[in-house]
Formats: C-alpha cells, structure tokens, sequence
C-alpha cells in the first residue's frame, strides 16, 4: 500500500507549526486538519511579517505579529512545513470531550421539552401540538357535515363518476 503525503501529514494532527507562506509570511498555529489539496486548517495561530526600512544606509527590521485564530491556509500558498512543538498532553483530552463548553446537536431535539398539561409559557398562548386544540386551527370548518353524512365517501377523488353512473350515463 502506497504512503502518500495524506498519512505522513496525520501524524502532526495537534502539533505546533511553523509555516512559510509564498509572501514571506510565516504563520504559527496548532494543526488541526487538511485535505487532498493540501489546504490547511489551524488554530491559535499567529503571523509573523518582517518589515525592512531603509533610512539613511542604516537597515532596519522588524517583526510584527498579528494573532489570527481559527484560519485556512490554501496550500497553494504553503512553501514549507516545520514542527514548532509536540501537541500538549491535553490534545487528546479535549478532542475527546469536543472541546470547552457542551455540545448539543440542532433540530427538533434541542428544543426545551414542552410544559406540563395545562401549562402555558408566560405569555398565555399554548406552546406545541401538545397544547389543547385552537379554534379555528386544523379540524373541520364550521357548517360541513362530518364525512359519511350526505357526501361522497372521502376515498374518492375529484375525477371520479357519481356512484351509480357509468361511462356513458347522463
């Protein structure tokens, strides 16, 4: 089985870095994922610019720094790849619990559960299909008799004949 760059790359999931960008940036971060593009997903991280002045036949340089976060890097860019540091004990940790705070999915199962019988949220107005039925809301409307009561049965549909007339049958 071939080793391509993909598995040697997952072997610094969670290390520190050191990147050289094509503009001669250079940025620190913790490695946190890649794809086949070898686009390059960080966290922490930190860029580093040198700036050179010219005054007076006396260079001078000098480095900023500019604290990023959570960044992308496109691997179009990456000119070189060091390890700045191991990933700290608690990597393993955190990625395991996912991270500070509690995660919750999104949807219908995040939603607070619905209140007791007879409850109703501050505002008066029933919450949920667990409510009592609202007037007006679903259910027959007013003035039709219930199906079966001088109707056609509901199982037909709109382009069937009358019981009791044919193909033909005016």
């Amino acid at each position: 089985m071939p080793s391509g760059k993909g598995s040697k790359l997952l072997r610094y999931i969670e290390h520190r870095l050191r990147i050289s960008l094509v503009d001669n940036r250079t940025i620190v971060g913790t490695f946190l994922a890649f794809d086949k593009h070898l686009n390059l997903v960080l966290v922490d991280a930190e860029e580093f610019r040198t700036l050179n002045k010219n005054r007076a036949a006396i260079l001078e340089e000098r480095v900023e720094k500019r604290s990023l976060g959570l960044i992308i890097l496109r691997g179009e860019n990456v000119v070189s790849m060091a390890v700045e540091g191991p990933p700290p004990p608690s990597a393993k940790s955190r990625v395991a619990a996912g991270g500070p705070g509690m995660a919750r999915g999104v949807g219908r199962g995040s939603m607070p559960p619905p209140p007791a019988a007879g409850m109703h949220p501050p505002g008066g107005a029933p919450m949920g299909l667990g409510a009592a039925p609202v007037h007006g809301v679903g259910g027959m409307a007013a003035g039709l008799p219930p199906p079966g009561m001088g109707m056609a049965p509901p199982s037909m549909g709109r382009g069937m004949p009358p019981p009791g007339m044919g193909r033909g049958g005016y």
